[in-house]
């Protein structure tokens, strides 16, 4: 199964943007020092997820981003796939050619666990994810932080 950094932060980047967007357009700057996400790899990511519709973007002073969308119409799997991630457990990413004489012996298992991911991540919104508890704790947590830290 892959999952790479690429599909986690855009997830862990727009929760963060949820998160904190009620006040206006988050700059990436913002969201890569609470997240501790390089800048341009945010910059890459959210201009996939602006081409998906995902997010809209302001330019100027005070600009940033915005969700798109409300958010509970926002799955977690279309952020990841936006990103052109994609959650398949089988080694021949679908295509049946994983053995030497085609299909493997455990293909369907491994296709049929991949299809359980895609609909445990298709069920999962942004809401979702901000309505739990532990969610908010950790925002706030990682918020009291960044106003400890010394300005550079």
């Amino acid at each position: 199964m892959k999952l790479t950094t690429k599909g986690r932060y855009a997830v862990t980047a727009m929760l963060d943007l949820s998160l904190h967007g009620d006040s206006g357009p988050v700059s990436l700057a913002d969201i890569s020092t609470r997240q501790e996400i390089s800048l341009s790899y945010l910059e890459q990511l959210f201009s996939k997820l602006r081409r998906k519709g995902l997010v809209n973007s302001t330019r100027g002073p005070g600009g940033g981003y915005r969700i798109a969308r409300d958010l509970h119409l926002v799955s977690v799997s279309e952020i990841i796939g936006a990103v052109n991630e994609s959650v398949d457990a089988t080694q021949c990413a679908g295509k049946e050619n994983c053995h030497s004489h085609g299909r493997c012996l455990t293909h369907d298992l491994w296709e049929g666990l991949s299809a359980q991911i895609e609909d445990f991540l298709s069920s999962v919104s942004l809401q979702d994810m901000i309505d739990q508890q532990r969610v908010q704790s950790t925002s706030l947590r990682q918020d009291r932080i960044l106003v400890q830290r010394p300005s550079v």
